[in-house]
């Protein structure tokens, strides 16, 4: 009960300060501009304690490889963000959950899935799709979504969307099994394909500056696609259509291999496994 007055708390709290705040333009990590209603401690705050309310719900595992495996990952990437960035919080969670999902949410909260080891087989693939989620964070994209909401809903879908559970059921469920204050509270609400498409390249762009293969970012993407059983992975439906999104990463990886090579030669070389 307690925890549902402090969410509530802080959905209006964050409506609130839309509506007497008003907009203000930013740009993306791309050049794309941007409106939020919010600052970044704001949203760092919703969503660290989106984080711990998802832990307190969902199993995780406590140490070993595979979380080892993972925060070396989230570690190299988060290294190549400005030194602001690199400054937040960083904490990195794996779920004990077969579904193949990952997340990240504002104020360096991370989170895989174990069954994302099931498609992502080896260090670059988990690095493509764990940049893909670092380049929302960095493109403050959860606060461009919730400003936008906020205009029309005064808010109240915060903790939804902080949930990052674009992805399906597996991860709406992370977060609203047994009732929490999230399910109370607000709508699920994807991020759009200009957000994802941004997304991919910012991701993409940081594998390779931290020594990762670019190209390994297709290869991901064709193992989700392949795991689906020839079906679009429900998580994905918000995104991109996955073929013309393999053929950007395609396009792209030629152009980011000088990039990685450049990491390696200095010394980025990351030995995650598995």
């Amino acid at each position: 009960m307690r925890r549902t007055r402090q969410w509530k708390g802080i959905a209006t709290g964050l409506a609130l300060a839309a509506l007497v705040g008003g907009c203000a333009t930013t740009t993306s990590p791309t050049g794309r501009s941007q409106y939020m209603a919010y600052s970044d401690s704001e949203l760092n705050q919703a969503g660290a304690q989106a984080f711990t309310e998802m832990k307190s719900k969902q199993k995780t595992l406590s140490g070993g490889s595979q979380s080892s495996y993972v925060t070396c990952v989230v570690n190299a990437l988060v290294q190549q963000l400005p030194p602001d960035w690199r400054g937040l919080p960083w904490e990195t969670v794996v779920f004990v959950d077969d579904s193949p999902n990952a997340f990240a949410l504002p104020g360096g909260k991370v989170g895989v899935n174990t069954g994302m080891f099931k498609v992502a087989k080896n260090q670059d693939q988990l690095a493509a799709v764990i940049g893909h989620e670092i380049g929302h964070v960095y493109a403050r994209h959860t606060n461009e979504r919730v400003s936008r909401q906020a205009a029309t809903s005064t808010g109240l879908a915060v903790l939804g969307a902080l949930a990052g559970a674009r992805y399906g059921q597996g991860a709406s469920d992370m977060v609203t099994q047994g009732g929490g204050a999230a399910a109370q509270l607000g709508l699920l609400l994807p991020f759009s394909r200009t957000q994802e498409t941004e997304s991919d390249e910012i991701g993409q762009r940081l594998m390779a500056q931290a020594g990762f293969d670019p190209a390994q970012a297709v290869d991901l993407w064709q193992n989700m696609i392949a795991a689906s059983a020839g079906r679009s992975p429900e998580w994905l439906s918000t995104h991109p259509d996955p073929q013309n999104r393999i053929k950007a990463l395609q396009a792209r990886a030629p152009e980011l291999q000088p990039t990685a090579q450049a990491a390696r030669k200095a010394g980025h070389t990351p030995k995650c496994g598995p």
